[in-house]
């Protein structure tokens, strides 16, 4: 079967990528694999390189790249929101309160789903919102698993410590009080895309009156157990 796409360059590229699938090659791996001229593997490489869908390991042998990692979770974001509906429906149902999830977009974090509590007094964060990353539950969550830089540079500037971040480690689950917004707590856990690393958190919020300055002891089980339906979701996709 012809494989051409009728553009040379990226059925080249595509050649290189597929060639990495089966693990790390040398150049003269690449040559091998694909057929193409070594000047042309290694152009094409080393261009793939610098756009992160090709790095290199410790040997200096060309492996595939952290960014096609990153464009395989954004794929994955469709899923997530096809879940997140019923799953945030029954999480507010069970606690009683408003229940979201959100995503990490650079320094910020996005509302990317919600359900709001029906009735009288609520915490309402509208789909598309975008937060702080400096406070609240949902950003420690999506704070605490970051390499050792990032979270370094995260923290400059946060609501919460290093040692904050090193217990929601531990528990698996965050919790905030009038962190984010006076009067407002929020408790929030980790959703896993199937490698593993955190990709959302889902949170409920509402007033300190009725979470109280514990909110985790009442809700952390049933956030902790919506997380797991979308992270359980993500890795069957």
């Amino acid at each position: 079967m012809d494989n051409s796409s009728g553009v040379g360059v990226l059925d080249k590229a595509a050649l290189v990528l597929s060639a990495l699938e089966s693990g790390p090659a040398t150049l003269a791996g690449l040559v091998a694999a694909t057929g193409l001229a070594r000047p042309t593997a290694h152009r094409l490489a080393v261009a793939l390189e610098h756009h992160r869908m090709v790095a290199r390991d410790m040997q200096g042998r060309f492996i595939l790249g952290p960014r096609l990692a990153e464009l395989a979770a954004a794929a994955g974001e469709d899923r997530l929101l096809a879940t997140a509906g019923p799953v945030l429906t029954h999480l507010r149902d069970v606690t009683g309160e408003s229940a979201q999830l959100y995503r990490r977009q650079g320094d910020m974090r996005i509302c990317v789903a919600a359900a709001e509590r029906l009735s009288g007094l609520r915490d309402t964060v509208p789909v598309g919102s975008t937060l702080t990353m400096k406070a609240g539950s949902s950003a420690q969550v999506l704070m605490a698993w970051e390499e050792p830089e990032r979270l370094h540079r995260g923290l400059q500037g946060a609501r919460f410590t290093a040692t904050a971040l090193s217990g929601v480690r531990r528990r698996g689950w965050a919790q905030s009080i009038g962190e984010r917004e006076p009067g407002v707590a929020s408790v929030s856990a980790p959703v896993r895309g199937p490698s593993n690393r955190v990709v959302a958190a889902v949170s409920v919020s509402g007033p300190i009156e009725r979470l109280t300055r514990h909110p985790g002891r009442m809700h952390a089980q049933a956030v902790i157990d919506a997380a797991g339906r979308l992270s359980e979701a993500l890795r069957r996709s």
